[in-house]
This record gives structure tokens, C-alpha cells and sequence, in this order.
């Protein structure tokens, strides 16, 4: 007795649907992008000089968060809300009070002599600080160097920062330089709880 073959099935269009599919759900989905802070580090040292230069403490706002995400800013105890003008305050010093940052007049291309702050904010947090948190810090800190940025623009070129022309937006970023120092998260029980 012979041997019955049994019927194949055809699958050649299944590679054809499968591909289509694929495309289809890859055209049509959206890819959440993950979170991230532009920053554009500093130029390194000199090959001559041998440590960075000496920061006095009028120049420098300090920002905490712990592991329970409790802020504390400036030696006080502060809430998310309050940041953004505080930090607007130090690195501006309006009123060039001796606690806060010194200002150095700079000849800038555009603007002329301009008083360029030497404030530098510095973060630091714990090992434990929620991203959520972390993320509200650095965009209200981000907020105020923009609006900052923003302000002067509008006084010197009658637009906002983003609609300028390359060499008055560099303008603006040589008189309000993004200072923002980040120190390596301690670990929870840390020294730098708040």
C-alpha cells in the first residue's frame, strides 16, 4: 500500500500579512521618549591650570533634596513652587546686595558692558530622591536661567530668547551663563539629608 501525502498548507502569504502588520502597528503607535536635561558641560581646564578656580560662598545657592524628597534651598526648608524665583533673585541680584552673587562687568558683542553674574547653583540629592522630584528641581532651576534669558532678551532685542538670531542668542548666553552644579547623590542617610 503506498504512503497518503498529506496536503501542505500555502503560508507564503503569512510572511506577506505578518510584515504588513508590523508596519501598520509600528506607523501608527507612539514610543514614549524618555525623560531627559540638556546640558551643556563646561569647557575643560586649561592644560596650565591645576584646579578649578576658588567659588566664594556669597556665589553659590545651594539645593537639597533628600530621600524623602524634602527640599531645602539656601539653608531654609522651601517647596518646589518657591524655586524657580529664588533662583531668579540669586543669579540676578537686582538689587546687588552683598549676600548675594558678585557680578564682573564683560564686554559682550551686541550688548556691550554687561554685568555677568558669578552665581553657580549647586544640587545635590540623595541616592533616594524620586526622578519626579529630581526632574520638578531641574526644570524649575532650567525655568529660571530661561526666563532670566527671556527677560533680557526682550530689554535688549525686543524678542523672546528663542526667536533670535544666532549671535544675539550667544550674546544672551554669555551674560547669563547656565551655572548649575551637580555633586554625585549620597547615599539615603546621607550627610545631605535637609
Amino acid at each position: 500500500m503506498a504512503k497518503r501525502k498529506t496536503p501542505g498548507l500555502n503560508t507564503s502569504s503569512m510572511s506577506d500579512i505578518s510584515f504588513l502588520l508590523l508596519a501598520f502597528f509600528l506607523m501608527v503607535s507612539s514610543i514614549n521618549s524618555d525623560m531627559g536635561i540638556a546640558r551643556k558641560l563646561p569647557p575643560p581646564l586649561p592644560p596650565t591650570q591645576e584646579k578649578p578656580p576658588e567659588i566664594h560662598q556669597r556665589n553659590i545657592f545651594v539645593v537639597k533634596i533628600n530621600s524623602k524628597d524634602r527640599l531645602l534651598f539656601d539653608g531654609e526648608i522651601g517647596r518646589v513652587e518657591d524655586l524657580r524665583e529664588r533662583a531668579k533673585t540669586f543669579l540676578s541680584n537686582p538689587d546687588n546686595l552683598p549676600n548675594l552673587p558678585e557680578k564682573e562687568v564683560v564686554d559682550i558683542p551686541l550688548l556691550g558692558k554687561t554685568e555677568v553674574s558669578k552665581g553657580v547653583i549647586s544640587l545635590r540629592n540623595d541616592r533616594g530622591t524620586s526622578w519626579d522630584m529630581y526632574f520638578q528641581v531641574q526644570n524649575e532651576l532650567a525655568g529660571a536661567i530661561n526666563e532670566l534669558k527671556d527677560e533680557m532678551s526682550l530689554a535688549k532685542f525686543s524678542k523672546k530668547y528663542a526667536d533670535l538670531k544666532d549671535a544675539q542668542r550667544d550674546a544672551i548666553d554669555r551674560a547669563i551663563p547656565v551655572a548649575i552644579s551637580e555633586a554625585e547623590p549620597t547615599k539615603v542617610g546621607g550627610q545631605n539629608n535637609g
